[in-house]
């Protein structure tokens, strides 16, 4: 795995590529992209971080794992390529994006635009293999995002993190809720949304209200 990231974050990330535990992890997904069919595409594995540079990060979304059907994982949490039909944690995403502020149902699942804008869709675990959801987890990349949140703590302020769910809600303990904003809610998963757990949580609206008190753009959630 040859590791192509955006300047900005490479150079606050050079020490961490050094690291035992990252030339394990290295060697572990370069055998498993030889020898299974795994997702996203390589050229793909850093997009959330190379359409959202280091110094734009404003608002930072967590995820777990990328999707592990054919041709839909592309980087970006939540996200899928052009043309690929919605997951159903994204169609619920999008209803909830309706309600709380107009924005029309989409007719595509890309969420580049909101990485370009300062929205670093991040997925706790980077890749996987296909049709084996978890597959590549505990095997190095939780280390390394949960540094990314660490960092982004440290060296930002005001950044809006939305925890979507159980397993992003345990990330809390790894930003300083003093220097910025943490926004939980149910997971949009059909499980958690018909449970009561995700819709009317108003997040997309209160994200772009924090950030405006802090004097920092708006969002424009559209797709």
């Amino acid at each position: 795995m040859q590791v192509k990231i955006d300047k900005s974050w490479e150079v606050h990330l050079q020490e961490e590529f050094k690291k035992p535990y990252f030339k394990l992890l290295t060697d572990f997904v370069k055998e498993e992209y030889k020898l299974h069919q795994c997702f996203p595409k390589g050229k793909d594995i850093f997009n959330a971080f190379n359409l959202c540079a280091f110094e734009n990060t404003r608002v930072v979304i967590i995820g777990q794992d990328p999707y592990h059907g054919f041709n839909q994982a592309n980087g970006m949490c939540f996200s899928v390529n052009n043309g690929v039909a919605f997951p159903p944690s994204l169609k619920n995403i999008f209803k909830e994006l309706e309600t709380d502020l107009g924005i029309t149902y989409p007719n595509n699942g890309n969420l580049e635009s909101w990485a370009r804008q300062g929205v670093l869709l991040l997925n706790a675990t980077l890749t996987v293999r296909a049709h084996q959801a978890g597959s590549h987890q505990n095997k190095g990349w939780e280390t390394f995002t949960d540094h990314i949140i660490q960092l982004i703590s440290q060296e930002k302020k005001d950044v809006v993190f939305m925890l979507w769910g159980g397993f992003a809600k345990k990330k809390v303990k790894l930003i300083n809720s003093k220097k910025h904003h943490i926004l939980t809610t149910g997971h949009p998963s059909p499980l958690s949304a018909n449970r009561g757990y995700w819709f009317n949580n108003k997040h997309f609206s209160k994200t772009n209200f924090l950030l405006e008190q802090a004097g920092l753009q708006p969002v424009d959630w559209k797709v």
